[in-house]
């Protein structure tokens, strides 16, 4: 049965989401869902998801929505991208430290930057949240030092999870150049057979809306 990631390209919890499921070797399919237009409020998505969140898989007659979740689920359906069992817990520490402190902040930073209007962006918000973003990049850069990957020697859930964002083109404070052990895991990654852009593995971007 094909699993159906409900999703649109702009956002990086769904890329999360997307790109385990293509790394994977599941067969899936990407449902796109109007967000900028409202679908995740309506009564038709909040049926299937009360709490209105995209990304969202289905499987038959499960539904899990938060991106970490279903990772986890994509693991454990496939056998792919857990790590090696010593590992699991060290895989699970940094998808809950990228879903606290680094895609939470970096998605409304990029929010903030990009989807709104210019006249409508709050300026020492944005300050504010760019300023604890470095802290993230610094300690995320940190670990990387000598390491290929954030847990293990392949790719897991853990380098998925913290790359979500930062494969997007639009700018919202960081600049790949500048932490030079996050720019060649980023490149790690990038050459994983089976490795896709947001925008190429989920449909929905800015210029469709322009």
């Amino acid at each position: 049965m094909t699993l159906k990631l409900h999703c649109f390209g702009e956002s990086g919890n769904a890329y999360k989401a997307a790109l385990a499921l293509e790394l994977s070797g599941l067969d899936w399919e990407p449902v796109y869902v109007d967000f900028f237009g409202g679908e995740a409020r309506s009564q038709e998505y909040r049926a299937k998801n009360i709490m209105g969140e995209v990304p969202m898989l289905e499987d038959g007659d499960i539904r899990l929505c938060q991106s970490g979740v279903i990772q986890q689920y994509v693991t454990d359906k496939s056998g792919k991208l857990g790590g090696a069992p010593s590992d699991k817990y060290e895989v699970l520490r940094w998808v809950l430290w990228d879903n606290h402190k680094n895609s939470s902040q970096t998605g409304i930073t990029r929010f903030l930057l990009n989807f709104l209007p210019e006249d409508k962006r709050p300026q020492e918000a944005i300050n504010f949240l760019q300023g604890r973003l470095k802290a993230v990049y610094a300690t995320l850069d940190a670990h990387l030092e000598g390491r290929d990957w954030l847990v293990g020697d392949a790719i897991t859930n853990a380098d998925i999870a913290n790359c979500g964002y930062l494969f997007y083109p639009e700018p919202f404070g960081f600049e790949r150049k500048e932490w030079a052990n996050i720019d060649r895991w980023l490149t790690n990654i990038q050459q994983t057979p089976g490795w896709k852009a947001p925008y190429d593995l989920m449909p929905g971007s800015p210029a469709d809306r322009a």
